[in-house]
This record gives structure tokens, C-alpha cells and sequence, in this order.
């Protein structure tokens, strides 16, 4: 430790670790995606230094650090070095996590990044947002708006729509048609917070021209927000193309086993934004982190930090596989006479395959020795409308067997849901038909199951249609202990 005396000295040897932390991400931001994905900032000097050596990210599940003495107390909590006091603010479990996040999300660009996890991707579209929403202390009486695709998974609807909107009186200004640009253009104004987009959509398939939408929104001085759970760095890294905040739901694409649930805020520094004080625009995870979730509590669980990340070590094979997989589904459902349309980028009759295939690659493909060039991936999700309208749909649904009905995506196993009546039924009839999400529609994410069985699956469902459904529930059976507060509107 440094000869300086009282706090300073903590200050001193903290910005030795630090100095050695930042060598650590420059000489891991060398490395090809998948060492990335499988070490992250966990070196052998954290395990050896830290750790006892340990090979594998320690769970903390502590809850709180000691301190040597009062003098660096004072400087922890005074965030003059890097502390974790108090789980619900910082954990090393959670540091190791957010720096694979901020790695994974930044592949491929000289940019920085930094990472905050959540309790879910619901919780982390909340934190992202709310630092943009709070009253302007220089004008409190200025109006606020936001401007966001109304093709958003059903959570962020009503999010965006019934709390922020209806409770909170914030203007959500809904861009129908996300590739008309002077859409996007006209409502956007002085008292713009944020624009937020998803890509591709839940469950729809939308897709947008990322590069325009940030060119018109930078110009204006207005940060863009991508929730990017469905294509997942592995496909689409929008930090690289000049965004200046990624979500995701953890839970989903990133982590396929199902285990638990997790949502990050990803913010590249130095963030274009009208508002906002000078701490929050230079490095806005960081500033998530040390105060609004301080004092908001959205923290993520270590539990859950740990078997994200080693979910996460295997991410790009896992997609190339699932996008694959459902590339062959997809063309199944489309040559099927019970099926009026088939929602995938992937599909070259698909309106925005063009523009997908400009976007979407799967990452590090041309340095792959099965490979050896740029390939295009479209990831796990489809949607499909089925003939014979909402009765059909949900005939075909109750006959799926191998295909699990679920409302989650992004399983090892395939799962599948009918978002009419599941993830988007509390955005009204209305608020459905602008996001283009009929009854008849079933969105499908296909897992690591041979394509082949899904397939199968999906023609025997079909068939029953116009026959008896093959699941017959029992007449007997348990809801297995569920208590009226888990029966609740299904919301995932």
C-alpha cells in the first residue's frame, strides 16, 4: 500500500487497482467475441489476488463488505474508491457480470462502456428511461415526451403507455411505421427525452434503420435507447453503430436455461443528451448505479448475476444454432397451406429482409474455421398468423406437444404463446392493432431441440385443426401449491 497517510492511502491503492482494471479491459478488448463471452475481466490476477485462485467468477452472496478501518469506510462511501458496501448498490459477483455485459456489447468498436445489472429487463427499461423523466430543475414546468415504436414486447407497452402516460402525465409519442423517417422526425422536439426502439421486435419481427434513427435523433441532441434482448450482441451491437444505450432482458436470449431473471443497462460513455446533469452524460451506468438504483433498490440478485454470466459463455454458438434451427422452421411455416403469414427476418419474401440483412451478422463469422466469411443470422423468434382466425390459432396452440406453451422466449427449450392473450393482452385492442399483433397470431422462439422434432410438432398441431386436439388436459389436476397472487395476468 502507498506511503500516504489516512484516506488518501486508500485512494491511492484503489487507483492502482483501477489502473491495473483498465489494462485488464484494453488487453480483453483484443480478444475475439467468444473469449470475451467465456472470460470476461475475471484474470488470473482477480483469482489469484482476490479469489484463492479460484478458475470460475465466486458467488458473493454476502450482503455487505467490512472495512479495514474508518478511514477507508469515509472513502467508500464516499465513492472516492470502488466499494461494494452493500449489495443492493455493488457486488463482485454483479462487477464480473457487468463487465462481460459492457465486453459483449462493445465487440468490435474502440468505445467504452459500462454496465448496470438489474432484477429484470423490465427493471432495467424502468432504470434507462427514469433518468430521463424527472423534472428539469432549470424549467419545471416544461412538458416532457418521449418517442418509442409502438412494436415493443407488451411489458414496455404498458410501461411506457399506462405508467408513464396515463399515471404520470409524460407524453409516449408512438412511431407506427418505424422505417418513415419523417415520423420519426416530427416528433421529436425540444422536449424530447429519449427515443427508444426495440429490434427486432416482440413478436412481430419489426426492424428499423438504427443508422437514421440516430442520426435524426443526435442532431437534435436526443439519446437513443435500443432494447436489444432478441438479437443480443451475438447478431446486433448498436453501442458500435452510435447508440448510446442498450437494455436487455438478461432472462431471455442471453441466458438460455430459464433459471432466473435478469435485466442490464449497457451505456456507452459520454452519451449525447439535452438533459441531464454532467456525471449522468459521462458515464450513465456508472451514474444508475451510485445513485438511482442506490436509492431505488432494482439491484440484481448475485444467484442470478452468476448463472447469467455462465449462461453467456456459450452465447454465439447458441444463437447460430437457434437461428439455424429456425431458419428451416420458418420455411416450413411459410410453404404451410394453414398458414396465411410467417413474421422472420430471415425469410427473403419478408418485407425488411433487405435491411435486416444489413444489420444482422453472426459475430466473429469470418474468423470461424466452419465459416470462414460474414454470414447473416436472424435469431430465435418468429411469429406466424394462422388460417381460420383466433379459433384456429388456439386449436393449433392446444395441440402443440413437444413445443412448451409458455409466455418466455429465448429457452434452450421451444416455447410458444399467443401474444393476444398472453404478453400483449393488457395493451388493448387498440394499442394491438397499431403494433400489428392479431388473435390468430402464435410467436414462436425455437430452442436447441433438432429442427426436425419442431417441425414435427408443429405439422401434427396443424393437423389438428380440423381434428381432435391431442393435449387433453386431466381430469384431475394441481396447480402445484400456486397461490392467488401468483394467478395473476400473465406479464413475461
Amino acid at each position: 500500500m502507498s506511503d500516504t497517510t489516512g484516506v488518501e492511502r486508500y485512494i491511492a491503492a484503489a487507483n492502482e487497482t483501477m489502473a491495473r482494471r483498465k489494462a485488464d479491459w484494453d488487453e480483453m478488448k483484443k480478444a475475439r467475441f467468444d473469449t470475451c463471452a467465456v472470460h470476461g475481466l475475471y484474470t488470473m490476477n482477480e483469482a489469484l489476488n482476490s479469489n484463492q485462485g479460484s478458475i470460475i467468477e465466486p458467488i458473493y452472496m454476502s450482503t455487505s463488505q467490512t472495512y479495514r478501518d474508518s478511514d477507508e469506510m469515509e472513502a467508500a462511501l464516499s465513492y472516492k474508491i470502488p466499494t461494494w458496501c452493500y449489495s443492493r448498490i455493488a457486488n463482485p459477483t454483479l462487477y464480473y457480470f457487468e463487465n462481460t455485459m459492457a465486453l459483449l456489447e462493445t465487440y468490435g468498436a474502440d468505445i467504452e462502456a459500462t454496465c448496470v445489472g438489474t432484477s429484470s429487463g423490465m427493471a432495467a427499461i424502468h432504470t434507462a428511461t427514469d433518468a430521463f423523466l424527472s423534472i428539469d430543475p432549470k424549467n419545471p414546468t416544461a412538458p416532457r415526451n418521449f418517442v418509442a415504436t409502438c412494436q415493443v414486447y407488451g411489458g414496455t407497452f404498458q410501461q411506457f403507455n399506462a405508467r408513464r402516460k396515463e399515471e404520470q402525465g409524460i407524453d409516449c409519442r408512438w412511431v407506427v411505421d418505424s422505417n418513415n423517417m419523417d415520423e420519426w422526425e416530427s416528433k421529436i422536439d425540444e422536449n424530447t427525452r429519449f427515443v427508444y426502439g426495440e429490434m427486432p421486435s416482440n413478436p412481430g419481427q419489426a426492424f428499423f434503420d438504427l443508422k437514421k434513427v440516430i442520426e435524426i435523433a443526435h442532431s437534435k441532441g436526443v439519446p437513443v435507447i435500443i432494447d436489444n434482448t432478441v438479437g443480443s450482441p451475438a447478431l446486433l451491437r448498436p453501442l458500435t453503430l452510435g447508440a448510446d444505450i442498450v437494455i436487455q432482458s438478461v432472462t431471455k436470449t442471453l441466458t438460455s436455461s430459464g433459471l432466473g431473471i435478469c435485466g442490464a443497462v449497457i451505456a456507452r460513455k459520454n452519451i449525447v443528451s439535452n438533459f441531464g446533469s454532467d456525471m449522468m452524460k459521462a458515464d450513465f451506468a456508472m451514474y444508475l448505479k451510485a445513485i438511482p438504483n442506490r436509492d431505488n433498490g432494482q439491484n440484481l440478485s448475485p444467484m442470478n448475476a452468476m448463472m447469467s454470466l455462465t449462461d453467456m459463455r456459450t452465447l454465439r454458438s447458441k444463437v447460430d444454432m437457434f437461428s439455424r434451427s429456425t431458419e428451416l422452421v420458418a420455411a416450413f411455416l411459410e410453404d404451410h397451406p394453414k398458414i396465411e403469414e410467417v413474421g422472420y427476418l430471415g425469410l427473403k419474401s419478408h418485407r425488411l429482409h433487405t435491411l435486416a440483412k444489413e444489420y444482422l451478422h453472426l459475430v466473429d463469422s469470418e474468423h470461424d474455421a466452419h465459416y470462414g466469411k460474414k454470414i447473416n443470422r436472424y435469431g430465435h423468434l418468429l411469429s406466424f398468423n394462422v388460417a381460420g382466425g383466433t379459433a384456429g390459432a388456439r386449436k393449433m396452440f392446444d395441440g402443440m406437444q413437444r413445443i412448451w406453451r409458455a409466455t418466455d422466449l429465448g429457452r434452450i427449450k421451444s416455447v410458444a404463446t399467443i401474444p393476444a392473450i398472453s404478453t400483449h393482452s393488457q395493451q388493448g385492442e387498440a394499442g394491438r392493432q397499431m403494433a400489428a399483433i392479431p388473435g390468430n397470431m402464435i410467436r414462436l422462439c425455437v430452442g436447441g431441440e433438432h429442427p426436425d422434432d419442431v417441425i414435427r410438432d408443429l405439422d401434427q398441431a396443424l393437423d389438428s385443426i380440423d381434428g381432435k386436439t391431442s393435449f387433453q388436459v386431466p381430469s384431475e389436476f394441481s396447480y402445484g401449491g400456486a397461490s392467488d397472487s401468483t394467478m395473476a395476468k400473465p406479464v413475461d
